[in-house]
């Protein structure tokens, strides 16, 4: 089972494809941890993609976390059996943004590239509020559901994350 982790900044991407790497045994790759060298320095484009590449093949069953439509995206929406669309509110983004800054302030998230200390600037707020959210990504993000409408899953808020992530606990996990 493959399973692509895809939505807005801050909606829990990573926190989400965690969870179910544990409960399901599956290897977790986040995609931000490719795209970034340490200190905030991206990687080379083809690097970045080559290293998803050969995730994906390397492994039978995964679960990657992260929008980057320059690694692989294609090839990963196509391999997935599910894709799961964190479609939070802007302003729920936000605040989840905030709370992760609180918690890892001065130090890097396990989802993040070494010695990138977690940040909440500026830059960061206008493209979870806004730039993130203008229509090219918004359209974006349509034409992958549209174009995988068997296998995409839209949560839109915590409490139907927290009954999917149940469900992966309990009934789904023979399917998965």
């Amino acid at each position: 089972m493959k399973i692509a982790v895809i939505g807005y900044s801050g909606s829990g991407k990573s926190t989400t494809a965690d969870i179910l790497g544990q409960k399901l045994n599956r290897p977790v790759l986040h995609l931000d941890r490719v795209n970034f060298l340490p200190g905030w320095q991206e990687r080379d484009r083809r690097e970045s993609c080559r290293i998803a590449e050969d995730f994906m093949a390397y492994n039978s069953r995964w679960i990657i976390d992260g929008n980057y439509s320059f690694m692989a995206q294609q090839a990963r929406l196509q391999a997935a059996d599910f894709i799961i669309f964190l479609k939070f509110n802007r302003f729920v983004c936000l605040w989840r943004a905030a709370k992760r800054y609180m918690k890892y302030k001065n130090t890097t998230r396990p989802s993040m590239a070494e010695n990138c200390p977690e940040k909440l600037d500026m830059e960061f707020v206008r493209w979870i509020l806004w730039d993130g959210r203008d229509k090219e990504h918004t359209d974006s993000y349509k034409n992958i559901v549209n174009s995988h409408k068997d296998k995409v899953i839209i949560i839109k808020n915590q409490r139907r994350l927290d009954t999917f992530l149940g469900c992966v606990e309990n009934e789904i996990i023979d399917r998965l």
